[in-house]
């Protein structure tokens, strides 16, 4: 047996938590990579709007060969319709960040986009007719003091820009709740092909207003992004194959710490102690809810 397949069978010989806590750490350092490679895509000449593109071209072009492989089952959809609206949802999202990754500090970025299951949990309510129990709800105000606690407005001058991520949330907390109602009709690898291959028209009409032709190595940076962007959602999807919600959630935490530390490391980036205080407030809310979702 070689070293590495014995590296996998100790793997998979762990209890299912493990594991599930393992993948959402992995996942959370390939996020991790995605304001970075942005910054350094943006200093090589490149535009939100093209890097937006390219970065969906290449997990295009990454998961081709899979697509063709089961083009039989994935790409045919009973909900065309949803499907290419949630793919708008999700590149609307997508775009936004991008944007918010280039005029604030990653860290504060980070720990607000944490706020899009709080928003799913109001649009579950509104839009899904779903029935949330009192105790989701004070889970869900307690999150939100969590987003005050790092915006603090009224106690500090707070960036216009800090929108950006807020409505970002708003736009994947919509992408999820899409996702839940297609569901019922669309398998999860339809729902992954169709996003793969329409968030490229999508994200290619906006580029074209704003393109110009950024040095070589900025499309460099934003392959890059293409490939971390598709590992971190790999990761994420075996963390929650591995274990439940509630268990995993914790670890995406980490998340905040990767950021935080790569933008110290590479743009002398302070998170204050509100970042840190705000972002687990965000986080313990959105854990309780997963509990409190299992427990019911």
């Amino acid at each position: 047996m070689t070293r590495m397949s014995h590296g996998a069978s100790l793997f998979a010989a762990l209890p299912g938590p493990a594991r599930g806590a393992i993948w959402m750490l992995g996942a959370s350092v390939f996020f991790g990579t995605q304001g970075p490679l942005v910054r350094f895509s943006v200093a090589d000449g490149a535009d939100p709007m093209v890097i937006t593109f390219v970065r969906s071209f290449v997990l295009f072009l990454l998961m081709l060969p899979w697509i063709l492989r089961h083009r039989r089952t994935t790409l045919r959809s009973k909900r065309p319709g949803a499907q290419i609206l949630r793919s708008v949802f999700s590149m609307g999202g997508l775009i936004l960040l991008v944007y918010a990754q280039t005029k604030l500090p990653l860290a504060e970025v980070s720990a607000l986009t944490f706020a899009a299951p709080l928003f799913g949990t109001i649009g579950a309510a509104l839009l899904l007719g779903e029935v949330v129990r009192l105790q989701r709800w004070i889970a869900t105000l307690v999150g939100f003091v969590g987003v005050w606690l790092v915006l603090r407005p009224g106690m500090s001058e707070v960036d216009p820009f800090f929108v950006l991520p807020l409505i970002s949330a708003v736009f994947i907390a919509a992408s999820n709740l899409m996702i839940r109602s297609l569901s019922h009709r669309d398998s999860p690898e339809t729902t992954i092909a169709w996003l793969a291959m329409v968030s490229v028209p999508i994200t290619l009409v906006p580029a074209l207003f704003f393109w110009s032709w950024p040095e070589p190595m900025a499309f460099v940076w934003m392959s890059m992004l293409g490939v971390t962007a598709l590992s971190a959602h790999y990761c994420l999807t075996q963390a929650f194959t591995a274990a439940e919600a509630s268990a995993v959630l914790p670890y995406d935490y980490s998340r905040l710490i990767v950021t935080s530390t790569f933008g110290f490391l590479l743009f002398a980036e302070v998170p204050t102690i509100w970042t840190w205080v705000g972002g687990a407030v965000i986080v313990g809310a959105v854990v309780y809810m997963a509990r409190r979702g299992n427990a019911h």
